[in-house]
């Protein structure tokens, strides 16, 4: 897909930047019907919605042109969807759902310490960017919490079990691969 870069790499104000906006904003509601209303539809069409917005903001990003406020909006927007969903998933029926502590942890632990590593690569003006499995990764953590939420699948977690430890090992995985890019991108830097 060609670029026309409509927006400048310095834009904030673009088409992508608000549907990016729009993933933050709903966050909090789509946290709360999981917390409150956890199997239903509502919370599964709230939960659709964001994730199509970020399935449509990034071809709106690459068709005007990626943005260094979009690079860094959209992934806190896929953090706090997704952490949120995690923790609010364990929030809902802490009994039930009991087997997804140990994958939000080390999901967590993996955004925090990529986060880190990425802020640090920044400081010296080093850019690494997403692969392609990493955005399979965030589409897999969305779907281990749309089984969760959804009506025909909310009530029988093997769906979001066997989903979740897939989201784990991809999320670790791409964590390893982020490293060993980085290595290489500071190592031809010098």
């Amino acid at each position: 897909m060609s670029t026309d870069r409509t927006y400048g790499p310095s834009a904030l104000l673009t088409p992508a930047n608000m549907m990016t906006a729009f993933r933050i904003v709903v966050a909090p509601f789509f946290i709360y019907l999981i917390v409150f209303h956890r199997i239903s539809w509502w919370t599964t069409i709230v939960g659709l919605s964001v994730a199509a917005s970020d399935f449509f903001d990034g071809i709106v990003a690459r068709r005007h042109g990626t943005t260094t406020s979009g690079a860094f909006l959209d992934p806190f927007a896929d953090k706090v969807i997704v952490l949120g969903g995690l923790y609010a998933m364990i929030a809902s029926r802490p009994h039930g759902l009991t087997f997804f502590v140990v994958p939000s942890i080390l999901i967590t632990l993996r955004e925090i310490g990529m986060s880190v590593y990425r802020a640090r690569a920044a400081k010296h003006g080093l850019s690494i960017p997403a692969s392609r499995l990493a955005k399979w990764k965030t589409f897999v953590q969305d779907w281990a919490i749309g089984f969760c939420v959804l009506p025909l699948t909310g009530h029988h977690p093997a769906f979001a079990f066997v989903t979740i430890w897939l989201a784990v090992v991809l999320t670790l995985y791409t964590g390893w691969q982020y490293y060993a890019v980085g290595k290489r991108v500071v190592a031809s830097a010098r």
